[in-house]
């Protein structure tokens, strides 16, 4: 039998001789934010959607709709009601994937069916050189669908953007599990390193958990290893594409500006720690605010934060001669005892199992006279109260576990380690305020921050 007629489905069974090949080059298929905006012949584009029909569907039902969107005004819009999505707007087609509600229903039979075809239209885009990506986070669906005339009986599930990749796109795929670690053989094992908390329950029923409003999500650092918060930081990360300027964590926003005034005077050739960055925002600023001559190191829990935030720093332009990428583990930072200069903790006290116990790793690898920066999300707070209200209901966010800590508590912390040499309040509304408050009023306000010397 030839390959042709196992191809098209008479030959069953048969094996295409080169299998391993076309494997290999799907497997090179890799996430896209970073489209630049050329058209894609447009016959092409319902051939990449017609090539998503052939997956799999439950029951064969085929209550999948593709809804393909090539108008700018159009785009800009779904760009808009996404609330961050600027590929949107930059790719040649967004299809939005869509199902008619009630067909197999209760397992999410249609739902299936529907990424089923989803990445099968990505193979299809991917064997022909286009690049694309898969969004659940698209917006209100309210207004998507006004925009798109969508029934009630219909609802959406994402979209997928196809376009051309631009040349200065970051060149890498987001890291894989180890296979060891996703499967096992006729029954459930797992490492316990890549299970993360929750609160204690029974049964955690599926349709009681929502993404704002999840009683089961752990938010307490205490309950996790070191282990499992950098397990689940160093693969949430990649939710984002390390793009120059777009990706800003809302959690620090016009602070950093605030917090990085605390760092005082350094010499040429400093050595400088942040302990753990995340996604490498306030890197960017730190590394950008630091002498040419000063090194930088980025100590974080997981080797594919560190690859995200290097690859971050070179989309960026900034030089990485004098960046130092370090991992480690269990709340012992990577350093000899007094050989850093200033050491920086921008809101990662809260993250952490032992808080006191980092401070006392911060002392120990500190230089007489060095300093440390040091901030939080303060408990006693407007922001205090929105997060006891409002955040701390919904799933974990991606940059890990963390509850707020109470301003004055942290403040005896440092005072018993540290020579206090400046503090400052962040911010007296619950979100985004980043006025400088000094004197009494500074240990009310979003964020704590601190300047410490240790003698």
């Amino acid at each position: 039998m030839d390959e042709r007629a196992a191809i098209d489905g008479s030959g069953a069974g048969s094996v295409i001789s080169d299998w391993r090949r076309i494997l290999d080059i799907m497997a090179t298929r890799r996430s896209c934010r970073d489209f630049d905006g050329t058209e894609i012949d447009p016959e092409i584009l319902l051939e990449i959607v017609r090539d998503g029909t052939e997956a799999p569907s439950s029951c064969n039902q085929q209550q999948w709709h593709f809804i393909i969107v090539t108008d700018r005004e159009k785009m800009l819009r779904a760009r808009d009601i996404s609330g961050g999505n600027h590929h949107f707007a930059e790719c040649s087609a967004l299809v939005y994937l869509c199902f008619q509600k009630g067909w197999t229903h209760g397992n999410f039979s249609i739902v299936q069916s529907v990424a089923g075809a989803c990445y099968h239209m990505m193979l299809s885009a991917h064997l022909r050189g286009f690049s694309c990506i898969w969004n659940a986070g698209i917006g209100d669906h309210d207004q998507l669908r006004d925009m798109l005339e969508l029934p009630p009986i219909f609802e959406l599930q994402g979209a997928l953007a196809i376009g051309r990749s631009k040349p200065s796109a970051p060149p890498m795929k987001a890291p894989r599990r180890p296979f060891a670690e996703i499967h096992s053989l006729n029954r459930f094992e797992r490492p316990g390193v890549t299970c993360y908390p929750a609160r204690p329950a029974e049964a955690y029923p599926f349709f009681a958990i929502k993404n704002d409003d999840n009683p089961f999500a752990e938010w307490n650092p205490q309950a996790w290893s070191w282990g499992q918060i950098g397990d689940f930081r160093g693969y949430s990360v990649w939710a984002k594409s390390p793009l120059a300027g777009v990706y800003v964590s809302r959690r620090q926003g016009e602070a950093t500006e605030a917090e990085l005034s605390l760092l005082g005077a350094l010499s040429a050739a400093a050595q400088v720690a942040e302990i753990m960055p995340w996604g490498g925002t306030y890197s960017v600023e730190l590394r950008r605010r630091l002498a040419p001559g000063v090194t930088l190191h980025l100590a974080e829990l997981s080797p594919h934060n560190l690859s995200f935030i290097e690859e971050r720093l070179r989309q960026e332009d900034l030089p990485l001669d004098r960046v130092s990428l370090d991992v480690f583990a269990d709340g012992t930072l990577p350093y000899a005892n007094r050989s850093l200069d200033a050491v920086v903790l921008p809101q990662t006290l809260e993250h952490m199992p032992a808080p006191e116990a980092m401070l006392d790793e911060v002392g120990r690898v500190l230089k007489p006279g060095g300093q440390a920066i040091v901030s939080v999300r303060n408990r006693d707070s407007a922001y205090g109260r929105h997060w006891d209200a409002v955040e701390s209901r919904a799933q974990v966010p991606n940059q890990g576990p963390f509850q707020p800590i109470e301003a004055g508590r942290v403040r005896g912390w440092l005072a018993a380690r540290f020579r206090l040499d400046a503090e400052i309040g962040i911010g007296r509304d619950a979100t985004h305020d980043a006025a400088i408050v000094e004197g009494e009023g500074r240990l009310g306000c979003r964020l704590y921050a601190a300047r410490c010397i240790r003698d």
